[in-house]
C-alpha cells in the first residue's frame, strides 16, 4: 500500500527545485553536510507514534527546542540556512530543514532519498528527551527508535550516517569524528567499527552496541561488506525518518 502524499502547486515545486540548488551550493562551498544532516535528524527524531506528536514539522526554529541539550550546535545550521529560506518564502521550514538533509547526504556521494513536498510548520515544540542518548545500550536505542516507529533495521542503517562529521567536546562531551574522511557519504562507519578503536577516531558506547547486540551485529558485518546494501538501507530509513507523522497523516 502506497503513502498518500498531499498535493503541492507547481510554484512550490519549482521552489523546491531552486532552494536544492541552492542547498547544494551552500553545503559544497560551507563543507557543512554534516550539521544539515544533524537538523533534518533531529527535527523529524522527536516523533512519537503513540500520541502522533512531535517530528518534522519546522520547530527547531524555535528557541525552546533549540536549547534541548541534544541539540547543541544546531543554531549554527539554522543561522547558515537562514538567507536561503529567506528567498522562497513559500515553503515550510518543515520542508526545508529536510531539504537540507537529503541534499547533505547527496552532495557528499551518498544515496539518493526521495523527497515529497507538503509537511506543514507546526506550532508547539516537542518536549526534551525523546533523542537518543549516546552514553546508552541497545535496550535504550530500541526504545527510542521505538517511539518514532522505526525498526532495528532502521537503526542500524541510519547509525551509519555518523560515517559523516564529527563530536565537539563543547556540544556532546565527546570529541573527533568516526571516519578518516568525515565528509565522504560511505560506508566507512562501519568498517571502522568492526576494525576496532584507533587513535582520532570515535567509537560511543552506542556504536560499540552495535557489535555487542545480537541482532544489530550482522547488519553491521552485512554494511561493512556491502556498500550498496547499505546505500539501500539507508536511503529506506532516511525517507521513513523524514516523513514520520507526515505521509501517514495525509
Amino acid at each position: 500500500m502506497g503513502k498518500s502524499y498531499p498535493n503541492v502547486n507547481e510554484d512550490y515545486k519549482k521552489a523546491v527545485e531552486k532552494a536544492k540548488k541552492k542547498l547544494r551550493g551552500l553545503i559544497a562551498e560551507k563543507n557543512c553536510a554534516p550539521i544539515m544532516l544533524r537538523l533534518a535528524w533531529h527535527s523529524a527524531g522527536t516523533y512519537d507514534v503513540k500520541t502522533k506528536t512531535g517530528g518534522p514539522f519546522g520547530t527547531m526554529r524555535y528557541p525552546a527546542e533549540l536549547a534541548h541539550g541534544a541539540n547543541n550546535g544546531l543554531d549554527i545550521a539554522l543561522r547558515l540556512l537562514e538567507p536561503i529560506k529567506e528567498q522562497f518564502p513559500v515553503l515550510s521550514y518543515a520542508d526545508f530543514y529536510q531539504l537540507a538533509g537529503v541534499v547533505a547526504v547527496e552532495v557528499t556521494g551518498g544515496p539518493e532519498i526521495p523527497f515529497h513536498p507538503g509537511r506543514e510548520d507546526k506550532p508547539e515544540p516537542p518536549p526534551e528527551g525523546r533523542l537518543p542518548d549516546a552514553t546508552k545500550g541497545s535496550d535504550h536505542l530500541r526504545d527510542v527508535f521505538g517511539h518514532m516507529g522505526l525498526s532495528d533495521q532502521d537503526i542500524v542503517a541510519l547509525s551509519g550516517g555518523h560515517t559523516l562529521g564529527r563530536c565537539h567536546k563543547e556540544r556532546s562531551g565527546f570529541e573527533g569524528p568516526w571516519t578518516f574522511n568525515p565528509l565522504i557519504f560511505d560506508n566507512s562507519y562501519f568498517k571502522e567499527l568492526l576494525s576496532g578503536e584507533k587513535d582520532g577516531l570515535l567509537q560511543l558506547p552506542s556504536d560499540k552496541t552495535l557489535l555487542s547486540d545480537p541482532v544489530f551485529r550482522p547488519l553491521v558485518d552485512k554494511y561493512a561488506a556491502d556498500e550498496d546494501a547499505f546505500f539501500v538501507d539507508y536511503a529506506e530509513a532516511h525517507l521513513k525518518l523524514s516523513e514520520l507523522g507526515f505521509a501517514e497523516a495525509c
